[in-house]
């Protein structure tokens, strides 16, 4: 899996591409929000992820708990509906805010912040 990232409207959009599978990409994830500093207002963009397993939902959780531990969020957009099935199954989709695109979840810190 590959990650990159962009800034818009001071939100921080993570490109996920590939498969999410934890371990390394984890890592890669976990340090790219320490970089940012806080609070971190992050999107996980998901349209390009094919399978994710529990060590890639862990991923995401630990992402999720670092940037609101610092006063900030991370949501989710675009997830596939493997994906989506996937976080609803583990009930995640309870405790991620989910938009079907990045402008949407974006413009969700926004309206927050009004």
């Amino acid at each position: 899996m590959t990650i990159s990232q962009t800034t818009t409207q001071g939100v921080t959009v993570f490109t996920l591409d590939g498969d999410a599978l934890g371990g390394p990409d984890g890592s890669a994830l976990h340090d790219a929000l320490r970089a940012l500093g806080t609070p971190v207002h992050a999107v996980a963009d998901l349209g390009g992820v094919g399978h994710m397993n529990s060590s890639g939902l862990g991923m995401l959780v630990g992402a999720m708990t670092n940037a609101r531990t610092g006063g900030g969020d991370l949501c989710l957009a675009r997830p596939s509906p493997r994906t989506e099935m996937l976080l609803r199954t583990t009930r995640l989709l309870d405790v991620f805010q989910t938009f079907p695109s990045v402008d949407a979840a974006v413009a969700s810190f926004a309206e927050a912040r009004d």
